[in-house]
């Protein structure tokens, strides 16, 4: 594969051999951030589990510190009450059947999170097959489905990511922009780190945390020494 000017000179500054420190390794991602948009810093999260097993999942939702970066759009399923409360807390659009129709019959998908009170679930159920596979189906687990809309539209706002394994064991979470520079985003890396190695199952035997890699959305992958992260 052939990469281009800017990420060949971002490889260089990275060493592929080593396991680098927590702080070291962020603020080489920051270094190697060199795209002329504020670049997304992600971590990658091997996990010494095996998802196939129920008892082994790992899955939840953090509110980072310094938030994501990102502008959120909140879309709330709810009625009586609750609607104002939502839209008081912030929420882009608010209803219930009406946008359920204008998901189903229009491919309406201008909306980064979806948030359900328990009564709505009827009709968010019948949507689980558009929203599902996007990993935006509301969810009693991360706190998405809640009788308290307005907090959880706050939360998303403020930046609450919401992490899962795939199919190959890797939790992917964005952790800022980077813009936020290192300290903000050891902050935050830190909070989500804390979170996975709290959710880590009974079932799970071994080295937990396998392997943690971090990237700016254009740049090469930094290897940070998981021994270190436990």
């Amino acid at each position: 594969m052939k990469h281009g000017k800017k990420y060949n000179e971002s490889v260089k500054l990275v060493d592929s051999s080593k396991l680098y420190d927590r702080d070291e390794a962020l603020d080489l991602s920051v270094q190697t951030s060199k795209a002329k948009f504020d670049e997304t810093i992600e971590v990658n999260v091997k996990l010494g589990v095996d998802g196939r097993h129920a008892d082994q999942q790992v899955r939840g939702s953090v509110v980072l510190p310094n938030g994501t970066g990102k502008k959120v759009r909140v879309l709330v399923f709810t009625k009586g009450d609750k609607v104002q409360a939502a839209v008081d807390a912030g929420a882009e659009y608010v209803g219930a059947e009406e946008y359920a129709h204008k998901i189903q019959s229009e491919g309406w998908m201008d909306f980064d999170v979806v948030i359900a009170s328990p009564d709505m679930m009827g009709v968010v159920g019948r949507l689980g097959k558009i929203l599902g596979p996007r990993g935006l189906m509301p969810n009693p687990k991360v706190g998405t489905v809640t009788p308290d809309v307005a907090k959880a539209v706050t939360e998303a706002k403020a930046g609450k990511i919401e992490y899962r394994l795939d199919k190959t064991n890797i939790i992917h979470c964005p952790i800022g922009k980077a813009s936020f520079g290192k300290d903000k985003l050891v902050e935050n890396f830190d909070v989500l780190l804390g979170a996975i190695i709290k959710a880590k199952p009974a079932a799970a035997k071994g080295q937990y945390i396998k392997s943690c890699v971090v990237s700016s959305t254009m740049g090469p992958g930094i290897k940070i020494n998981p021994a270190k992260l436990v």
